[in-house]
């Protein structure tokens, strides 16, 4: 069978490709290798207020609402910022998951799961599943296969810059559910977190480029050794060197759009599935599926998110160099009442450019981070 539209994993940003190509009138089919749709779960789950309402969803995967987070140093230095109202959701990924492929599939969207994409060629991918082997045609396919995207190694396309592997355990634990925990020295490369997911229960782990297992361990140990659910991942960031070709659009974390800042990929997962949906239905209508029209992908989410995705990759470049002594001296510096209020109004987890510009302001934060300068930070300015 024949498609408009071929999308390639029922993630947030694949059901929101889906989505909006069938509400665009275009026939779409929607492939997904695991058997249940938002399983296994590899995803933190805090999504910015903003971030959640891209997805539109209800409020039933909402597991708790935080305000805002504190900063702990390895000597236990704490930098506390506070909204006083709801910045992030935590959520059930996998209900979150489900709801928006419901949404697709209500859309007019057909679904395959059980069933993986093990070839493409000629406008046409080869999949094995439940139903045996299968072969489905399309005008275009829009890759949202993950970090390790094998369309894009079928394809032969570049990939992001860096992938970081991440350990994640949800366990018993006491916690102020308004406040995520933030430990930069958990994992010098990135960080670590604690999540408060409910009324005695935490979600910890770590990113990083080495020793992950083991500072995992270590890091773990703060809180418990008690884990009820254990996952293992992969952030993809910097971005890869081309997002269309071959009659293929790459959106989400396939495509590396996962914020170097944060590593969170939802909000800019599901606006690059928009994005990727006008250009497939412009192509569709046109019936001229050529890189020339394709590349309109690109021009759109370049301007839509694109010099954050850059700068935040020169933050995670810089974060390289700092010592525990540099972050110590850094939270030190943000502990200012006239800073942490700046922090608190202009915060943003999916935009944080604004911020790093407020900040740049700030004497004592521009002596401590002007090496950034040098190494691509005159984007925010």
């Amino acid at each position: 069978m024949d498609y408009d539209v071929i999308v390639a994993g029922a993630g947030p940003a694949g059901s929101a490709a889906a989505a909006e190509c069938a509400r665009l009138g275009l026939s779409t089919l929607c492939i997904e290798e695991h058997g249940t749709i938002g399983y296994p779960v590899q995803c933190a789950g805090l999504l910015s207020t903003l971030a959640f309402a891209e997805c539109r969803v209800s409020d039933q995967s909402v597991l708790n609402r935080v305000s805002g987070a504190k900063v702990i140093s390895g000597t236990g230095t704490e930098l506390l910022i506070d909204a006083k109202k709801t910045r992030a959701l935590v959520v059930d990924r996998g209900m979150l998951d489900r709801e928006m492929a419901e949404a697709a599939a209500d859309a007019g969207a057909d679904f395959r799961v059980k069933t993986q994409v093990c070839g493409v060629e000629k406008n046409r991918v080869c999949t094995r599943g439940v139903r045996g082997h299968e072969t489905f045609g399309f005008r275009v396919l829009i890759a949202a296969d993950g970090p390790r995207s094998t369309i894009a190694r079928f394809l032969g396309m570049g990939r992001a810059k860096t992938c970081l592997a991440g350990i994640q355990a949800d366990l018993p634990g006491t916690c102020d559910p308004q406040f995520v925990e933030i430990y930069p020295d958990a994992s010098p490369e990135f960080f670590g977190w604690s999540i408060p997911t409910g009324p005695g229960r935490i979600r910890v782990g770590i990113c990083g480029t080495s020793r992950v297992p083991e500072r995992f361990r270590t890091f773990l140990g703060r809180f418990g050794t008690s884990t009820t659910h254990l996952v293992t991942g992969t952030l993809p960031l910097g971005l890869m060197p081309k997002t269309y070709g071959h009659s293929t659009l790459f959106v989400g974390d396939a495509a590396g759009f996962a914020k170097p800042t944060s590593g969170g990929g939802i909000y800019t997962g599901v606006r690059s599935a928009r994005h990727a949906a006008v250009t497939a239905a412009e192509a569709c209508a046109g019936d001229t599926v050529t890189d020339t029209v394709l590349a309109a992908y690109e021009q759109r989410w370049r301007a839509d998110f694109g010099p954050e995705l850059e700068a935040g990759y020169a933050l995670f470049s810089f974060r390289q160099s700092l010592t525990g002594e540099d972050m110590e001296a850094l939270i030190l510096a943000l502990k200012d009442p006239v800073i942490i209020r700046t922090i608190e109004e202009y915060g943003d987890m999916d935009r944080p450019g604004k911020l790093v510009k407020k900040l740049l302001l700030k004497p004592a934060v521009l002596r401590l981070i002007r090496p950034l300068l040098r190494s691509g930070m005159r984007s925010f300015l």
